[in-house]
């Protein structure tokens, strides 16, 4: 290896490093923020969830918009979410890095949860990846970039994202993504047994209850840049048990139109022998930072966004919409009483 590249590795292991220590800091905190809904001004629903919602708001002190995560209390004690959704907040409070949502304010009340997190005026990519069919293999080697960055990162912070999917990937007004959706985001020493993630994208060790690491999220990637290249996943059916038959087999066929060296990186990732999968062997993510398909991408220069993106989404203002979906509009209805007060106590 020449000594250019062991230089610019190292300065990136001290860039990694360096967000850690911010990561553990952040993480050993207790934080409620001294703001309350009035302190916002609510506009509509970006997203809905089973918990809750995500609406556009503007913060009344600086007029700066934000996503509003809505979560309901009831519905989180009911569901034995409390923990869950105590964990997603100690993540989203602690993560710094260029390609992740984190959160900017956490606040309650007597009925809800609120986590405010950065509004990413573009829109889903799954929003542009159907609209656009797919994605010309330049822009999905761009996204893929930031991906592999971002999973680096919580990785190096001994954290398993676990539910990487275009849905959860949004793009900025600036052409680069953040990553969002930490629900499933959990730190872990070495495994964790948990059944969770979209049916397409689960790994074959999460699918066989064998016990599983952050080699899962490697092969999730596989399966991203499969569908941003193809416009559709590799692993597909109509009944979910038969694309976990097809996950486990390992079995899949690429699109004609895929050069040699994107199905030489796919064969590498989306790999069903644990001892093989590229980003779970020694070298760890350098293995695909290294790889052919990647040889165009200087990751530094990715890191800094000094790379003038290909496409950029539409967005007119500050407050424009138009690259979510629109959804009934539910009022908030806020309890006199906080009747789970001992429940969230902690929180």
């Amino acid at each position: 290896m020449v000594d250019t590249e062991k230089d610019r590795i190292k300065e990136y292991d001290e860039i990694l490093d360096d967000l850690k220590t911010t990561f553990m800091e952040k993480w050993k905190m207790k934080r409620i923020d001294d703001v309350t809904l009035e302190s916002f001004e609510r506009f509509r629903t970006l997203g809905t969830g089973a918990f809750g919602r995500v609406i556009l708001v503007k913060y009344k002190p600086t007029s700066t918009y934000y996503a509003m995560k809505i979560l309901d209390k009831a519905k989180l004690v009911k569901s034995k979410q409390i923990d869950h959704t105590r964990n997603e907040k100690r993540i989203l409070q602690s993560i710094s890095f260029p390609f992740t949502v984190f959160m900017e304010f956490c606040f309650k009340d007597n009925s809800y949860v609120y986590m405010v997190l950065p509004f990413i005026h573009g829109g889903e990519m799954f929003t542009h990846l159907r609209r656009m069919g797919k994605f010309d293999e330049s822009l999905a080697k761009f996204y893929a970039a930031q991906v592999a960055l971002a999973l680096e990162y919580l990785h190096h912070c001994s954290l398993i994202y676990r539910d990487l999917k275009p849905e959860n990937i949004l793009i900025q007004d600036s052409g680069y993504i953040r990553v969002t959706d930490f629900g499933f985001c959990k730190m872990i020493d070495n495994r964790t047994w948990t059944l969770c993630g979209t049916p397409e994208y689960l790994a074959p060790e999460v699918i066989l209850s064998k016990g599983y690491g952050k080699a899962v999220d490697w092969w999730s990637f596989g399966v991203l840049i499969y569908e941003m290249n193809a416009g559709y996943p590799p692993f597909f059916a109509h009944d979910p048990m038969k694309i976990y038959e097809k996950i486990v087999s390992g079995k899949y066929k690429f699109a004609h139109h895929f050069g040699e060296e994107l199905r030489d990186i796919l064969k590498n990732v989306l790999q069903v022998d644990l001892t093989r999968r590229y980003g779970n062997l020694k070298d760890g993510s350098l293995d695909i930072k290294r790889h052919r398909w990647f040889k165009s991408i200087d990751w530094i220069e990715i890191y800094h966004q000094k790379v003038q993106p290909s496409f950029i989404p539409h967005v007119t203002s500050h407050s424009d919409t138009t690259n979510f979906d629109h959804y009934e509009e539910v009022p908030l209805d806020i309890a006199s009483v906080d009747y789970y007060g001992k429940e969230f106590a902690h929180f």
